[in-house]
């Protein structure tokens, strides 16, 4: 497993090796100086708690033969007060350095009423996915209308479970403004490439249905308004071959777990594996020292659990913030578990050490395998490459409803607004006329996968809503 540190500008990340995650050096990136990192702290750590602990420190040592205790108290008074301004303007100056230095993400650098470019992007994204939409006449499944893995592929490009699940998803998003594009013909292509024994899986893993891709889909055929009772029988296969007996690897996964749990929840919000699932995520956090003890997440659920993720920690945060609204957090000790979990997760996010957040190691993308071994031959091993883009997964955690009201019942709503803008800034940087560019791996070539173009735009439309407030 590697990660690619993301730079200013387009993404383009980098592979480095296997291994767990770990941070790695980019040409684009712009170091973090210790200087920087020292004002940030301070300005975290609040002006006014600066200046009281420098007069609380000073009116401890200054020696007793100075002339009695006023002129103590002037002395550390002064002190205080000269170091609370000081921790104030360099606050206000890294913040505006920071938000100077981030390509604008909203309104704010417009004229008072005038649109922003959202629009815009929403529509060029919608154009150019009717335009690169696949039709083809398939021998064995029939017609099939969707997208491969990545825009641009090579002709004629079949279309994947994959890349069709996230294309209907964006269509979902986007609303369908017209009929250029009928859903119900992504949804008739979903079904047809379901494999024979049932469920879905990637390209690369053949004819074996795997849990993580056939919770995609079924979430994306749920939202699509897909019937109920043939659902059902999908669910019940999958949640059938997702146990840690037959499928160790996806279990102690973080990646495939909040998968399915996020799947599962839109396609069978009742189901009783579902308790299970965050149960399982819960227990698999673990405990930073350098923030503090939060707990966040590794990229296993399992020992060895990995280096502290800030991708894994995000995922996390989404997937049990979506099950807390499904399915509740009070009434029991379980519950109750995932709740403080998820909390200190976002806790976890909001104390990133680095500034300026739009570049900082905690955007960094990552690439990761997911290797199991094969039901035919376990002497070989399936491997499923899984490419992340962090940024929007940071921006959709801290715009999770539990994000806000972490933020606001701890004084912390600066600390989010700072690194939710950085986040939104680097997912604003990754598009081009609402299609995102991934790199590839020591090559100037660059692809445009459908599941990167889905989380950019989900992104940016969460930001949205959630920035909205009418007028009057």
């Amino acid at each position: 497993m590697s990660q690619q540190q993301l730079g200013r500008g387009p993404l383009r990340p980098r592979q480095t090796g296997t291994g767990p995650p770990s941070p790695a050096p980019d040409e684009d990136t712009v170091p973090t100086s210790p200087p920087a990192r020292f004002v940030g702290w301070l300005g975290g750590l609040g002006a006014a708690a600066a200046g009281y602990g420098v007069f609380q420190f000073l009116f401890s040592v200054l020696p007793g033969s100075i002339d009695g205790a006023t002129a103590r108290y002037l002395i550390s008074g002064v002190s205080g007060l000269g170091t609370f301004v000081a921790a104030w303007l360099a606050a206000g100056l890294l913040r505006a350095r920071t938000a100077a230095s981030a390509p604008a993400v909203g309104p704010a650098a417009l004229a008072p009423g005038a649109p922003g470019p959202l629009p815009r992007v929403f529509a060029a994204a919608y154009d150019s996915l009717v335009e690169q939409v696949s039709v083809v006449e398939d021998p064995e499944h029939g017609r099939l209308t969707g997208w491969p893995h990545s825009l641009g592929e090579d002709t004629p490009s079949r279309p994947t479970p994959v890349g069709t699940a996230y294309g209907l998803h964006i269509m979902l998003d986007l609303g369908v403004p017209e009929g250029r594009l009928s859903t119900g013909e992504l949804v008739d292509t979903l079904w047809r490439l379901r494999l024979p024994g049932g469920g879905w899986s990637a390209r690369s893993q053949g004819s074996e249905a795997r849990p993580e891709v056939t919770a995609l889909v079924l979430g994306a055929l749920a939202r699509a308004g897909a019937s109920a009772e043939r659902l059902a029988a999908e669910v019940d296969r999958c949640t059938d071959g997702f146990t840690r007996q037959l499928d160790r690897t996806g279990h102690e996964s973080t990646h495939v777990v909040t998968t399915v749990l996020r799947g599962l929840l839109r396609a069978a919000p009742r189901s009783e594996v579902l308790p299970v699932l965050r149960e399982a995520l819960a227990d698999g956090a673990i405990s930073d020292p350098r923030r503090d003890h939060l707990r966040c997440w590794g990229y296993r659920l399992q020992p060895p659990y990995g280096n502290p993720s800030p991708l894994h920690t995000a995922q996390a945060v989404v997937a049990l913030d979506r099950a807390a609204r499904v399915m509740g957090e009070e009434g029991n000790a379980r519950a109750a578990r995932a709740r403080a979990a998820r909390e200190d997760g976002i806790r976890w996010l909001l104390s990133c050490p680095d500034a300026p957040h739009d570049i900082c190691p905690d955007l960094a993308n990552l690439h990761e395998e997911v290797r199991r071994p094969r039901t035919d031959d376990p002497t070989r091993h399936e491997v499923l490459n899984v490419r992340h883009f962090t940024a929007s997964w940071l921006a959709r955690a801290l715009l999770s409803p539990g994000a806000l009201d972490i933020a606001r019942a701890e004084g912390l709503e600066d600390e989010l607004r700072v690194r939710l803008d950085g986040a939104l800034a680097a997912v604003w940087a990754g598009q081009t006329d609402g299609i995102w560019l991934w790199g590839r791996d020591d090559s100037t070539e660059q692809r445009r996968p459908m599941w990167m173009t889905y989380q950019g735009l989900s992104a940016l439309r969460a930001h949205a809503v959630w920035m909205y407030q009418p007028h009057g």
